[in-house]
């Protein structure tokens, strides 16, 4: 079923940004159903803090339209405001005050009373695990812990969307981890998360859905597996422990590679069900089995590296897997 644009988060179509002769966007299209993560992954420079600025109100765009929580981005600016968070690149934690103080300071902003004030900062300090800390400065908080103040910060509104531009990056691989734990309960609770990174393995972990951008253009977009299966070099590996259902396997299968010492067989593929069940049917019709099978897929970095490893890559039409 086709998601309506009721349904969408954020609604995007031909967003371009260009500052003097330096095209930063030309023409982006963005598609985000509500309660789901989706990742703009892409090397520096592609384009994706100027997406989110341009998303969060922050920086008009020079063309196209879009629509945020249902709001219309330039018409209904403050009602898009109202309704989303944006955690940055850099953090917006005062390094001077406390936690607490950061908090609160964050309630004042959103005209919260200061009774309603003190409540969402408590609840958001236990839930982040920042309790201990609250009246520590900020400026003793390890790197994990001023990222999940930032975000405790940008949830006092409560928001229904939230931006994260690159939220883990300079956290140590526990404190990613945790970052990671933190976005997968803000979705489970509806929010809608539109996160940026440079970490495949984030974008893997986390998103829905995946957007490739590269110098300012949307080059694929799809889940993660549907991702890998773009690039070559899947393939189903066979292995064999008689030498000769080895050879009848490798009579019947006739494109598949050969590796005679390890008796194994390599044919390309690209994991999906079909081509599994195509292959088991002619080992099937050949009269053998093979000891052990596995289907092995390109990750998110062969990917990465064919959509954006040269600058040839804009000039092709983007590929969209549905």
């Amino acid at each position: 079923m086709t998601t309506t644009d009721h349904e969408l988060a954020i609604a995007a179509n031909g967003l371009r940004k260009s500052y003097g002769d330096k095209t930063v966007l030309d023409g982006i299209d963005i598609r985000v159903p509500a309660g789901t993560v989706f990742a703009l992954l892409g090397p520096n420079g592609a384009g994706k803090t100027t997406v989110v600025n341009i998303l969060s109100t922050l920086i008009s765009a020079d063309a196209g339209q879009a629509r945020v929580g249902g709001h219309d981005l330039t018409a209904e600016a403050q009602a898009v405001r109202a309704a989303i968070g944006v955690t940055g690149q850099f953090s917006a934690v005062d390094r001077l005050i406390t936690g607490e103080e950061n908090m609160l300071l964050m309630a004042d902003l959103h005209h919260l009373s200061k009774r309603e004030g003190r409540r969402v900062t408590a609840g958001l300090l236990e839930r982040f695990d920042l309790a201990e800390a609250a009246k520590k400065p900020a400026s003793t908080y390890s790197g994990g812990m001023a990222r999940r103040l930032d975000i405790a910060m940008t949830l006092v509104g409560d928001p229904r969307i939230i931006f994260l531009d690159e939220p883990t990056t300079g956290l140590d691989p526990r404190s990613r981890h945790t970052m990671w734990q933190i976005i997968r309960e803000l979705v489970s609770g509806g929010t809608t998360v539109l996160l940026t990174t440079q970490y495949l393995d984030e974008a893997d972990q986390l998103a829905d859905r995946i957007a490739v951008l590269n110098h300012g253009r949307l080059v694929a977009e799809g889940s993660a597996e549907e991702l890998k299966r773009l690039v070559p070099g899947g393939h189903v590996r066979l292995r064999f422990s008689d030498p000769q259902a080895y050879e009848q396997a490798a009579t019947a299968l006739r494109e598949a590679g050969r590796d005679d010492q390890a008796l194994a067989l390599q044919i390309p593929s690209d994991g999906s069900q079909r081509e599994l069940r195509a292959v088991l049917d002619w080992l099937d019709a050949a009269g053998v089995e093979a000891d052990e099978l596995s289907v092995h897929t390109p990750d998110l970095d062969d990917v990465f590296f064919a959509l954006t490893g040269s600058a040839d890559v804009t000039d092709q039409p983007k590929e969209t897997v549905r």
